[in-house]
């Protein structure tokens, strides 16, 4: 595989697994470490850069998927996107650090664009929840070869 094609695909990889699409990054960023054919500061580097992006995705779609709401085919409920809202006013910004959570992480970031969180501070926290995992995951991995 070219150095390019390694980097675009763990770049489409990250950015997928942050948005709403089921995609796995993970695999794909220790993958690529345990070649040791690529400089560990750049995986992890553009891994952080997709998967922050993926969630600036979320992010813009939060910020206009309110007005489907009363359509038939929205993908939740009234009350489960209240009750979403309502966990995200209760724990704030602060919950955007748990970003990288699986299950909860995705729908954080949408929550964050419907209530209409400053997108600089969304960048800063999300960035932060991003990096630190990859972080982790690469020092982890790292340790075992």
């Amino acid at each position: 595989m070219g150095d390019l094609a390694a980097y675009f695909g763990l770049f489409v990889a990250a950015f997928a697994a942050a948005t709403i699409l089921p995609a796995q990054s993970e695999a794909v960023l220790v993958g690529l470490l345990l070649t040791g054919n690529y400089p560990t500061a750049l995986l992890v580097a553009v891994a952080s850069a997709g998967n922050v992006l993926g969630s600036a995705a979320n992010w813009l779609l939060g910020i206009g998927i309110e007005r489907f709401k009363e359509r038939p085919w929205f993908p939740v409920t009234k009350e489960r996107l209240a009750q979403a809202q309502h966990w995200y006013q209760r724990y704030g910004k602060w919950s955007l650090l748990g970003s990288w959570l699986p299950i909860i992480g995705d729908p954080l970031t949408v929550i964050a664009g419907v209530l209409k969180e400053p997108f600089w501070m969304f960048l800063i926290l999300v960035t932060i929840a991003k990096v630190s995992r990859y972080l982790v995951l690469t020092a982890i991995t790292l340790s075992w070869m």
